[in-house]
């Protein structure tokens, strides 16, 4: 599979593995679902719009054990429900130093959703109907720290939350990916 995060720096060799769940379940329509992460000042992506996900723990058979295992913890997803039907490409993100692996899995009944309060303040679904609209897609400048501000950034639009950075980076793969296998008019 061709990488689609062509701006992305190879990951050291001291970085961290960790792995995210871009589920797809049946809603209205085929939805997916974020979190926003609890503000918290010792993670470097606090506030932020997230998949469910997190570090690789030592018990973690693979990346696809951690997906679903982070999945179950943040939002209540009870692993046997989802079956794992790929990967998209590594990630590696230099703030938090950790190279992510993003899983998609597919639940095949509607899913009812639980935050875990320490680590998430919101959970936010979307069909995936939205992401083609251009609306949804937008840019604009963002703050990282008080003296340094990233300027016209991309990002998706989800219920007027921004998600950016590695969160779209691997959307915007997944996307591109399905409209590859959209039939030609």
């Amino acid at each position: 599979m061709a990488a689609y995060h062509s701006r992305t720096q190879k990951a050291p060799i001291d970085a961290q593995d960790a792995a995210v769940l871009l589920l797809l379940y049946p809603s209205q329509s085929i939805a997916t679902v974020f979190i926003e992460r609890r503000q918290h000042e010792l993670d470097k992506h606090s506030g932020q719009i997230s998949f469910p996900g997190g570090k690789v723990e030592k018990h973690d058979k693979s990346y696809s054990d951690c997906a679903l295992r982070e999945a179950s913890e943040e939002i209540g997803v009870e692993p046997s429900l989802v079956e794992v039907v790929g990967h998209l490409t590594p990630l590696y993100i230099p703030v938090s130093n950790f190279k992510v692996y993003p899983v998609v899995g597919v639940a095949e009944q509607p899913l009812q959703f639980m935050a875990q309060a320490d680590e998430v303040s919101k959970i936010i679904t979307a069909p995936l109907s939205i992401f083609d609209k251009s609306s949804t897609r937008k840019k604009k400048d963002i703050l990282i720290r008080s003296s340094f501000t990233l300027q016209g950034v991309p990002y998706f639009d989800v219920e007027g939350k921004v998600v950016w950075g590695a969160t779209a980076m691997i959307l915007n793969e997944f996307l591109a990916i399905l409209q590859s296998y959209k039939p030609s008019k």
